[in-house]
């Protein structure tokens, strides 16, 4: 791959660009998000109409590009 991102990099990079808050936790191999204050109304937007309707899958892709609660 020449560096190209992925189209779910790219819509985390943007969230992240947006404002939001929300960061990654992964244990035992299973990903979700945590999310300690609110999104600005642009980040939360994008969140709910780019990303919280992908698919199980992509949806998990797009929070592993997320800030890590696990690297603290």
């Amino acid at each position: 791959m020449s560096g190209e991102k992925t189209e779910t990099k790219k819509l985390a990079e943007e969230y992240i660009r947006l404002g939001g808050k929300r960061q990654s936790i992964m244990d035992d191999n299973l990903v979700d998000t945590r999310k300690w204050e609110n999104d600005n109304p642009e980040a939360e937007a994008f969140w709910n109409e780019n990303i919280k309707t992908l698919d199980d899958d992509r949806l998990r892709e797009v929070q592993t590009y997320l800030p890590s609660i696990n690297s603290d």
